[in-house]
């Protein structure tokens, strides 16, 4: 595997190292209030990120296109600001970067989709 899905691929374990660790010390602490943004880390970050790059290692070509490094630098920034934005909002310190993060995730899916229409299928 190489370019754009190795590249979602060790962004995606990258997140799911953080999110299992995190789980792991909200698990010993017992205070489970910031569980809203591990869940979104886990979910957006492993899960997203890893199926984005599982569909471009499938498909090449779409993989190989502008929109698709496009799709992925959104997504990723999407993961990077909603998840700190999920505990700044949890910890009441403002929900700016939470709605930044969320409008950037819905995005990347919205680019995926035109990706997925317009490059997915296979030449008839």
């Amino acid at each position: 595997m190489k370019g754009l899905p190795f590249i979602l691929f060790a962004v995606a374990a990258i997140c799911a190292v953080i999110g299992m660790a995190w789980g792991i010390v909200m698990s010993a602490s017992g205070d489970h209030t910031l569980s809203p943004a591990h869940a979104h880390l886990n979910l957006l970050g492993w899960v997203s990120l890893a199926l984005f790059g599982t569909f471009y290692h499938l498909v090449p070509n779409a993989g190989a296109s502008m929109i698709a490094k496009i799709q992925a630098a959104v997504a990723i920034a999407g993961v990077v600001l909603i998840v700190p934005g999920i505990a700044m909002a949890i910890n009441q310190a403002g929900e700016a970067l939470a709605k930044i993060g969320s409008l950037l995730t819905i995005l990347s899916m919205v680019i995926f989709l035109i990706v997925l229409v317009t490059k997915g299928r296979a030449p008839a």
